[in-house]
């Protein structure tokens, strides 16, 4: 991924006037092997897309698009997400395009979907053997962009009860891969009623979230 992409994009929301015409780009889904449900969260994306360029000016196109792990195709997209419940396998091939995506400029938000977890890291450690998810501390900047969130990821779903946690992995310096687990943020970007009990105030908190993500990574 050229640096040149996140430059454009950097410059049109940093400058914020009328007179310059962001770049659109396409964000993505990511699909993998393993039997994991890589699909889950349908609208998750495309509403976030939506609130971001309602309410931080972005120009992202409407629809998400699907891109598979190994695929060339990844270069093309800032921004690619991943959830599911089930397992995840990547090949080596697969891992190693990963990580020329994510080590040139890319960046991943994998999104615990409920039972995510023992599959995703070590999947992750094929990518990055050396790095380990660090837990990001709740001063950290991508919980204070547009939107101030002093205690860290809203908790969408209750789940195991757990508390809510931003893991990131971070490479020379730079988040490429932000983890959120225990969260749930995918279910509460995704259309209101799509489950039983949820409010619009705990949607409004996860799209809040979602937007400081995307405030964070085209800003940084």
């Amino acid at each position: 991924m050229k640096r040149l992409v996140f430059i454009a994009i950097t410059f049109a929301l940093l400058i914020g006037v009328s007179s310059f015409i962001a770049p659109s780009y396409k964000l993505a889904r990511l699909k993998y092997n393993g039997g994991g449900d890589w699909y889950g969260d349908r609208t998750a994306l495309t509403n976030l897309i939506k609130f971001c360029n309602e309410n931080l000016k972005t120009n992202f196109q409407p629809e998400e698009e699907t891109v598979e792990v190994g695929s060339e195709e990844i270069f093309n997209y800032p921004f690619v997400f991943m959830t599911g419940h089930g397992n995840v396998i990547f090949s080596d091939q697969e891992a190693k395009n990963l990580r020329k995506y994510l080590t040139g400029g890319g960046f991943l938000h994998i999104d615990d979907n409920y039972g995510f977890d023992q599959f995703i890291r070590p999947q992750m450690k094929k990518v990055f053997p050396e790095l380990e998810f660090v837990e990001l501390p709740v001063n950290y900047a991508i919980y204070h962009q547009k939107y101030s969130f002093p205690n860290g990821l809203p908790k969408v779903h209750e789940h195991d009860g757990k508390r809510p946690q931003g893991f990131g992995l971070i490479y020379k310096g730079r988040l490429v891969c932000f983890y959120t687990y225990q969260c749930d943020l995918g279910n509460g970007w995704e259309d209101l009623g799509t489950y039983a009990g949820d409010s619009q105030e705990t949607r409004l908190k996860a799209l809040r979230m979602g937007a400081n993500m995307m405030q964070y990574i085209f800003t940084k």
